[in-house]
């Protein structure tokens, strides 16, 4: 049997979900300027920066 304090510790994903997110965010922005336009694609920004200053703690 496997003793707990042989374990290593967990890996820190979180720069690289918040990276992820950028870059996800980057293209989903590109797509949408892409097919519908330079206006449709900073409504989208807008929308999204309202959802993040809406949840963020503070």
């Amino acid at each position: 049997m496997r003793k707990h304090h042989q374990c290593p510790p967990a890996p820190d994903y979180t720069r690289t979900c918040i990276v992820m997110f950028g870059v996800n965010l980057a293209w989903f922005l590109l797509l949408i300027w892409a097919l519908w336009g330079l206006a449709a694609g900073a409504l989208a920004g807008w929308l999204v920066h309202r959802l993040i200053a809406r949840i963020r703690p503070g």
